[in-house]
């Protein structure tokens, strides 16, 4: 949607709630996944009070995502801080060797005479995305020693790293590893579901903890400036992460009992319980909703067949139902407990969490319902920004007067045919004013 200037919050407030009036997706919301800023917290503020929020999970409670590829990245990038002139020395060498298809070439001599294999382009990073600055490290660093060599051939090559910023810059990309991998998985197009996430939450910073007692005095440096950050935006764990790693029946709560000691310590168990409770809560709120529906059918049920209470003798079992109910035993284990008792199940990566869900339905008939609201899920935007940056290529200096409607219709009709290429079937779009038209 075209947002007007200026972007305030009010603004952008204003333009979510008509799009989820338009769509009639007001009473339909679990959470709203953004980015960590200022701007997105009062949003939301403002959001959850024009929505209904008994529609919404505990209330609205779980209603905001914050985007784990975002907090991550700003995790990277304040421990990437540390590395200073390091990296930007690296940074001013890449781009004077890519300024020009000249300068390539020489670089490319210069590792041919030292018989350095060229396997990888030089990259150019994008300061504000840290895994960008992390590949163009990597490969950097593969050809260190051609830099080395070229400094010597050209005097204007000024910013060679020092053999101290080499050394600095290898062990971090070492370590930045972990990170490289986890934003992958955030960064997924291939809809994960929410329960992979939170081992990756925790092996982050598991990782910090071990780099603290390391000897390289910069590895220190960064592990605590990024413990500093992670604290500030995952000191407690998104209830959603929790809750939906419970769901997973490979894990339950034995996940959060492995790993809550190794990260909170003495107050692991009160984590643990915030969990807990959380679920149970959630648990109940969806029981009490199927209770509703389930005795709202059953009254019109009763009123279409009133005429069975005419039939001789039942009128003695008129009063079974509440003796039932009355006499049950009120300790007796809900279906989330009986869930929890039962034995995880062994580990495996192509585990269809999905899959188990849709089979024990039946068993577990309220939290397959919750399972499926919860796993949905995203905890990143990464992949829907990279589906709306298409806009970019198709806004250009010679085509910038495009109205929003057949810009939208272009994106669309691009999405279309990729995945219609995947699937090796073909189709002709053609587009006839504001509509689109299949041929």
């Amino acid at each position: 949607m075209y947002v007007e200037c200026p972007h305030t919050t009010e603004v952008i407030s204003d333009k979510l709630f008509k799009c989820m009036i338009d769509w009639n997706i007001d009473r339909k919301l679990s959470t709203i996944t953004l980015d960590n800023c200022n701007t997105n917290d009062c949003v939301i503020g403002m959001l959850l009070n024009k929505l209904d929020c008994s529609t919404l999970m505990l209330d609205g409670q779980l209603f905001h995502m914050r985007c784990c590829a975002h907090i991550l990245n700003l995790i990277a990038q304040y421990g990437l801080s540390v590395l200073g002139d390091g990296i930007e020395k690296v940074r001013n060498s890449v781009a004077f060797w890519t300024a020009t298809p000249k300068r390539e070439q020489s670089f490319r001599e210069a590792a041919r005479q030292i018989k350095v294999t060229i396997t990888k382009k030089l990259i150019l990073d994008c300061k504000t995305r840290w895994n960008s600055t992390y590949h163009m490290l990597i490969v950097a660093l593969a050809y260190k020693d051609v830099f080395i060599r070229l400094r010597t051939k050209d005097h204007l090559y000024t910013s060679l790293p020092t053999t101290g910023e080499w050394e600095s810059a290898k062990e971090i990309c070492f370590r930045l590893e972990v990170f490289n991998r986890v934003t992958e998985m955030f960064s997924g197009t291939q809809y994960p579901t929410t329960n992979i996430f939170f081992p990756l939450v925790c092996e982050i910073k598991l990782s910090l903890k071990k780099w603290e007692t390391c000897s390289i005095e910069s590895i220190r440096n960064m592990a605590s400036k990024m413990i500093v950050k992670f604290d500030k935006y995952w000191s407690v764990i998104h209830g959603i992460m929790g809750i939906a790693i419970v769901l997973d029946p490979r894990y339950k709560m034995k996940l959060l009992e492995y790993f809550y000691p190794l990260l909170y310590g003495s107050a692991s168990s009160n984590e643990i319980s915030i969990i807990k409770q959380l679920c149970f809560s959630l648990f109940e709120e969806y029981q009490a909703k199927i209770n509703e529906m389930v005795e709202s059918s059953t009254e019109k049920s009763n009123d279409k067949d009133s005429s069975i209470d005419d039939v001789p003798g039942n009128n003695y079992l008129s009063g079974y139902d509440s003796f039932v109910n009355d006499t049950s035993d009120i300790q007796s284990k809900s279906e989330l407990d009986n869930y929890l008792d039962e034995k995880v199940l062994p580990r495996s990566a192509a585990f269809d969490i999905l899959g188990w869900w849709k089979t024990n339905g039946i068993k577990y008939p309220t939290l397959q319902k919750l399972a499926k609201d919860i796993l949905a899920i995203p905890v990143s935007t990464v992949a829907l920004e990279s589906a709306f940056s298409t806009s970019g290529r198709l806004l250009c200096p010679h085509r910038s007067r495009l109205h929003e409607d057949t810009l939208e219709a272009l994106m669309c009709a691009q999405s279309w045919m990729k995945q219609e290429k995947k699937g090796n079937q073909y189709y002709i779009y053609i587009f006839f004013s504001k509509k689109l038209f299949l041929a």
